[in-house]
């Protein structure tokens, strides 16, 4: 297995960006037409995050005029360009399937807050002027 793990990290992406089920992502994917090339955006809530290694896949999905539309990247492709988070999910599951059977609202997941120093110290400062 070490023999394997050392051929896939020649072919492995060294910059992936650091999401997690639950994030609201923007992924550019490079389409050929032709003879030329184009970057192809897709933003989504990742649903799912599967395998390990040179194999691991991630399942994005959106809504797209009324209809749920799910696509499944490989973290480690050529064609995907960048990968950008969005915004931060706060979700307590692994796969988030139930989102295929909601509709509207309901299909937004809710942000998780960061909460940094500098706001906890105004907080601090406002409670102790008043």
């Amino acid at each position: 297995m070490d023999i394997i793990r050392e051929i896939e990290k020649d072919f492995m992406k060294k910059e992936i960006a650091d999401f997690k089920v639950g994030d609201t992502i923007r992924v550019a994917v490079r389409i050929k037409e032709g003879d030329k090339t184009r970057l192809q955006g897709y933003e989504g809530i990742v649903i799912a995050r599967k395998s390990s290694g040179l194999k691991e896949t991630f399942t994005v999905r959106h809504i797209s005029f009324g209809e749920g539309v799910e696509r499944v990247f490989q973290a480690h492709s050529p064609h995907i360009d960048s990968i950008k988070v969005i915004k931060k999910g706060k979700v307590k599951r692994a796969r988030l399937y139930y989102l295929r059977k909601r509709v509207g609202k309901h299909t937004s997941v809710e942000e998780e807050r960061d909460v940094s120093k500098k706001e906890t110290d105004a907080v601090v400062g406002e409670n102790s002027v008043s």
